[in-house]
């Protein structure tokens, strides 16, 4: 009886922990997440499927991409620096009701068959410069309703959902889109904003600590680009990201690895799979996070999982075997995971509030560019030197990068968690 006890402890101490839901303002910004998350998902499937329905191009639903990729990278900037001028509640309420907004836009263009593709683009590229100003604000504020001994937690909760979001929001639109249309899909994003906004309303203000509510401008945006840049403990969080994405990661490749490495031309199960393991492996990796709270050095914590990627990458890439293929992925995914968690833990913490918000608009333009350079970087070396080269290679630099950054920045590994540092500016 005593060893069913202490197993069931075991496991229970390895579990995602929930205890940063207990906080009520805390758990209405996770809802308003979750719902964002899934919701964004539905219109990501809707643009691209509707630019192709439109044009029969690939090159225009590229176009797509660069259309969203550029307000969201521009307005991530500006938007930290609006979120940390003004009450960050009051701009996630404004940004999620524009964001609804177009979303019914996006709806009625679709659904009247207006047939304008530079509309869909406009309204796409107007939806993706709010995400750019609405991500920061969203982020920036959960230092203000977590505590801060809780503040790995909610980096896990955060990256669970997030991951769940792009596996569910998927299958939700495939599954819809042969019942109730395409258009659809912009007006159930619309109305499930609804949620977001009544969890958002319910929070309580968020105003600059220093009680200044002033307009953001250039100084700003160029202040936090400075204070970034001074503190290396940042530096390093953000540079570990920009090493494992762009240096490591082969998504460019599966289609042309599942045909030619596994022998299954024109996308089968073989193409499924290999999209699919590193979003699993994440998956896993969030709801066994229970251990977090016993690491305290999450700059060492940062660097390992960047290494464990890096040599996931070089196994995938020397995979003969799509099982081998499939686990080498899987093991990436929980690497890259636990990365993220502390270096959004990292993020949180070691930025003063008054900086947080620019901190995390840099984060989003991290996170968005450089997987879309690493395919640049990827699809180039392929054609190359081969995908095997292209992805071992690039696990090999992902390993040597992250090294000799760990050297050069020993504060980054010096880096403990909170309560044992209070801000960057002590490192």
């Amino acid at each position: 009886m005593a060893s069913g006890t202490g197993f069931r402890a075991r496991i229970g101490s390895l579990a995602i922990d929930t205890r940063p839901l207990r906080t009520v303002a805390y758990r209405r910004l996770f809802l308003a997440s979750t719902v964002t998350s899934i919701g964004t998902q539905l219109t990501r499937v809707a643009v691209p499927i509707q630019v192709f329905a439109m044009t029969g191009s690939s090159a225009y639903v590229g176009l797509a991409s660069v259309f969203a990729l550029i307000p969201l990278v521009v307005f991530a900037l500006w938007g930290g620096a609006i979120a940390d001028t003004v009450d960050r509640r009051k701009l996630l309420i404004g940004t999620n009701v524009g964001i609804a907004v177009t979303s019914v836009l996006l709806w009625v263009q679709a659904f009247a068959g207006f047939g304008s593709l530079w509309l869909l683009f406009l309204l796409h590229a107007l939806q993706q410069g709010l995400f750019g100003v609405n991500g920061p604000a969203r982020n920036a504020s959960i230092a203000r309703v977590v505590p801060e001994h809780l503040l790995p937690q909610a980096a896990a909760l955060n990256m669970t959902m997030m991951t769940f979001g792009a596996l569910l929001g998927p299958m939700i639109a495939s599954a819809l889109i042969p019942v109730i249309g395409l258009s659809m899909l912009y007006l159930i994003d619309a109305i499930a904003l609804l949620a977001t906004l009544w969890a958002v309303w319910k929070m309580p203000s968020l105003p600059p600590l220093s009680g200044q509510v002033r307009t953001a401008g250039l100084r700003d945006v160029l202040d936090g680009c400075r204070y970034f840049v001074r503190h290396k403990v940042l530096l390093a969080a953000m540079l570990a990201d920009l090493i494992a994405m762009i240096a490591g990661m082969p998504r460019a490749l599966f289609p042309q690895m599942a045909s030619e490495t596994f022998g299954d031309p024109g996308g089968g199960i073989a193409l499924g799979l290999l999209y699919a393991a590193i979003p699993a492996g994440s998956v896993l990796a969030g709801l066994t996070s229970g251990w977090i709270s016993r690491v305290h050095r999450h700059g060492v914590a940062v660097t390992v999982g960047v290494l464990a990627w890096g040599v996931a990458m070089i196994g995938f890439g020397l995979s003969a075997s799509l099982p081998l293929a499939v686990v080498m992925l899987v093991l990436g995914g929980i690497a890259d995971t636990m990365t993220m968690i502390f270096r959004s833990a990292i993020l949180q913490s070691a930025a003063t509030d008054e900086m947080r918000g620019r901190m995390q608009g840099l984060f989003v333009i991290v996170v968005s560019g450089g997987p879309s350079l690493a395919d640049a970087v990827h699809g180039g070396a392929a054609a190359v030197f081969g995908t095997a080269v292209a992805t071992a290679g690039g696990g090999v630099l992902v390993v040597v990068c992250m090294s000799l950054a760990a050297l050069l920045l020993p504060a980054f590994l010096r880096y403990r968690a909170v309560g044992e540092n209070r801000s960057a500016e002590q490192v």
